[in-house]
């Protein structure tokens, strides 16, 4: 018996279980789910701030303050996450006192992930339509209103597209953290499948984050399309509804000519 438990292949197999790969996913989602939810508490604002601030915006902004913002941004997102990984490290040791582990993880995928997040949010509140704000500037509606009960309303769809994209982001953030002492499922593919040569663990963590990727995109993908007004099953039977009237006039006007 103790002769099989201890065979190579078993091993392995055993590294798969509740301390192995379940716990991985665990660490995984949760660093993904945490580092997801500071980098909106602190892109969200930026992203907004980018798009109302801007001259002619709902609440513009002095011109240096705006060029900061931009340029802060840029600067964070132009850096790689594997630098900027290493480049956080006194500051997760600052906040944590430790840089291991997957708590110690949350800090860079934090400070890599709200620059993307204010662009993706900025993307998404410039395709709302301009003459839904100036409707509400109309109306005497504050910049705050306008904020919060047309601009925010109306990009939803775009809002969570952009989330889902953000999440997936950190979520490969994350499997990369392993080569700085990151928990998760990065560092059981690195640490254990990787460098001890057990290609199974390898290829299963692999498969493990592709499947976590397919579902978190699909349920995104879905929620978008029934929060969009323009694809739902009501607009698409109205749009249907116009289209054959528009026909059927077109028909009846070239029978009379």
């Amino acid at each position: 018996m103790s002769e099989i438990l201890n065979h190579p292949e078993v091993q392995r197999l055993l590294l798969l279980t509740k301390d192995g790969l379940l716990f991985a996913i665990w660490e995984t989602l949760y660093a993904t789910v945490i580092a997801t939810v500071f980098a909106y508490v602190i892109g969200l604002p930026l992203g907004v701030l980018t798009v109302v601030g801007e001259e002619g915006g709902v609440r513009p902004l002095p011109r240096p303050v705006l060029n900061v913002l931009n340029v802060v941004i840029n600067l964070l997102r132009s850096v790689p996450f594997l630098i900027l990984m290493v480049l956080v490290i006194p500051l997760s040791r600052l906040i944590l006192g430790t840089s291991i582990g997957t708590p110690a993880s949350i800090i860079p995928l934090v400070v890599a992930a709200f620059p993307f997040v204010s662009r993706l949010v900025e993307a998404s509140l410039r395709e709302v339509d301009k003459g839904v704000v100036e409707a509400a500037q109309a109306m005497g509606c504050s910049p705050f209103q306008i904020i919060w009960k047309v601009m925010l309303p109306e990009s939803r769809p775009s809002l969570i597209s952009g989330f889902t994209t953000a999440f997936i982001t950190i979520l490969s953030y994350n499997a990369m953290a392993g080569a700085i002492g990151g928990g998760g499922l990065g560092s059981m593919a690195l640490n254990l499948g990787y460098q001890r040569r057990m290609n199974v663990i390898l290829w299963v963590s692999v498969v493990v984050l592709v499947v976590l990727v397919q579902i978190f995109q699909s349920a995104g993908t879905r929620t978008a399309v029934r929060l969009d007004k323009r694809i739902t099953r009501v607009g698409r039977k109205r749009r249907m509804k116009a289209t054959r009237q528009d026909a059927a006039g077109g028909k009846r006007g070239s029978e009379r000519i």
